[in-house]
Protein backbone atom coordinates (compact mmCIF):
# COMPACT_ATOMS: atom_id res chain seq x y z
CA UNK A 1 0.00 0.00 0.00
CA UNK A 2 2.76 2.38 0.94
CA UNK A 3 4.57 1.84 -2.38
CA UNK A 4 1.40 2.56 -4.35
CA UNK A 5 0.73 5.76 -2.43
CA UNK A 6 4.37 6.85 -2.76
CA UNK A 7 4.32 6.18 -6.51
CA UNK A 8 1.08 8.11 -6.94
CA UNK A 9 2.49 11.04 -4.94
CA UNK A 10 5.70 10.99 -6.97
CA UNK A 11 3.75 11.08 -10.23
CA UNK A 12 1.52 13.88 -9.03
CA UNK A 13 4.57 15.77 -7.80
CA UNK A 14 6.10 15.52 -11.27
CA UNK A 15 2.99 16.98 -12.85
CA UNK A 16 1.47 13.73 -14.14
CA UNK A 17 -2.30 13.96 -14.11
CA UNK A 18 -3.87 10.60 -13.35
CA UNK A 19 -7.55 10.41 -14.21
CA UNK A 20 -9.77 7.35 -14.30
CA UNK A 21 -12.09 8.11 -17.18
CA UNK A 22 -14.61 5.32 -16.54
CA UNK A 23 -15.02 6.19 -12.85
CA UNK A 24 -14.50 9.93 -13.45
CA UNK A 25 -11.88 10.21 -10.71
CA UNK A 26 -9.07 12.74 -10.74
CA UNK A 27 -6.44 11.37 -8.38
CA UNK A 28 -4.90 14.82 -7.93
CA UNK A 29 -7.98 15.99 -6.01
CA UNK A 30 -8.32 15.32 -2.27
CA UNK A 31 -11.26 12.97 -2.91
CA UNK A 32 -9.26 11.12 -5.57
CA UNK A 33 -6.32 10.70 -3.19
CA UNK A 34 -8.62 9.32 -0.52
CA UNK A 35 -10.19 6.84 -2.94
CA UNK A 36 -6.73 5.78 -4.15
CA UNK A 37 -5.70 5.14 -0.53
CA UNK A 38 -8.78 3.01 0.04
CA UNK A 39 -8.16 1.06 -3.17
CA UNK A 40 -4.52 0.45 -2.21
CA UNK A 41 -5.64 -0.74 1.25
CA UNK A 42 -8.17 -3.15 -0.27
CA UNK A 43 -5.53 -4.48 -2.67
CA UNK A 44 -3.10 -5.05 0.21
CA UNK A 45 -5.78 -6.83 2.22
CA UNK A 46 -6.63 -9.07 -0.73
CA UNK A 47 -2.97 -9.89 -1.29
CA UNK A 48 -2.56 -10.89 2.35
CA UNK A 49 -5.73 -13.01 2.22
CA UNK A 50 -4.50 -14.71 -0.95
CA UNK A 51 -1.17 -15.53 0.71
CA UNK A 52 -2.96 -17.01 3.70
CA UNK A 53 -5.22 -19.13 1.47
CA UNK A 54 -2.21 -20.31 -0.53
CA UNK A 55 -0.27 -21.25 2.62
CA UNK A 56 -3.30 -23.11 3.98
CA UNK A 57 -3.71 -24.98 0.68
CA UNK A 58 -0.05 -25.95 0.61
CA UNK A 59 -0.25 -27.16 4.23
CA UNK A 60 -3.24 -29.38 3.40
CA UNK A 61 -1.53 -30.70 0.25
CA UNK A 62 1.62 -31.49 2.24
CA UNK A 63 -0.42 -33.34 4.88
CA UNK A 64 -2.05 -35.37 2.10
CA UNK A 65 1.32 -36.08 0.49
CA UNK A 66 0.35 -34.29 -2.72
CA UNK A 67 2.66 -31.28 -2.49
CA UNK A 68 6.33 -31.89 -1.97
CA UNK A 69 7.97 -28.89 -3.60
CA UNK A 70 11.12 -28.98 -5.66
CA UNK A 71 13.62 -31.64 -4.65
CA UNK A 72 16.65 -30.30 -2.81
CA UNK A 73 19.66 -29.89 -5.06
CA UNK A 74 17.74 -29.84 -8.33
CA UNK A 75 18.31 -27.05 -10.80
CA UNK A 76 15.80 -25.16 -12.89
CA UNK A 77 17.96 -25.56 -15.99
CA UNK A 78 21.21 -27.17 -17.09
CA UNK A 79 24.12 -25.17 -15.67
CA UNK A 80 26.51 -26.78 -18.18
CA UNK A 81 24.35 -25.50 -21.04
CA UNK A 82 24.50 -22.01 -19.53
CA UNK A 83 28.31 -22.22 -19.55
CA UNK A 84 28.28 -23.44 -23.16
CA UNK A 85 26.07 -20.56 -24.24
CA UNK A 86 28.34 -18.11 -22.43
CA UNK A 87 31.34 -19.52 -24.32
CA UNK A 88 29.46 -18.75 -27.55
CA UNK A 89 29.33 -15.09 -26.53
CA UNK A 90 25.74 -14.79 -25.26
CA UNK A 91 25.05 -12.42 -22.37
CA UNK A 92 23.11 -13.32 -19.21
CA UNK A 93 19.76 -12.10 -20.56
CA UNK A 94 20.12 -14.06 -23.81
CA UNK A 95 21.11 -17.21 -21.90
CA UNK A 96 18.15 -16.80 -19.55
CA UNK A 97 15.79 -16.52 -22.52
CA UNK A 98 17.31 -19.60 -24.16
CA UNK A 99 17.02 -21.66 -20.97
CA UNK A 100 13.62 -20.31 -19.94
CA UNK A 101 14.82 -19.11 -16.53
CA UNK A 102 15.38 -15.78 -14.82
CA UNK A 103 18.54 -13.80 -15.49
CA UNK A 104 19.45 -14.08 -11.79
CA UNK A 105 19.33 -17.89 -12.08
CA UNK A 106 21.81 -17.74 -14.95
CA UNK A 107 24.05 -15.47 -12.89
CA UNK A 108 24.02 -17.99 -10.06
CA UNK A 109 25.01 -20.78 -12.45
CA UNK A 110 27.83 -18.81 -14.05
CA UNK A 111 29.28 -16.99 -11.08
CA UNK A 112 28.96 -19.63 -8.38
Amino acid sequence: MRDGIDTLCDWLGKGVRLVSVTQQLDFASPAGKMIASVLFAVAEMEQQTRRERQAAGIAVAKRNGVYQGRKAGTLKADAARALALRSKGLNDTEIATALGVARRTVQRYLHA
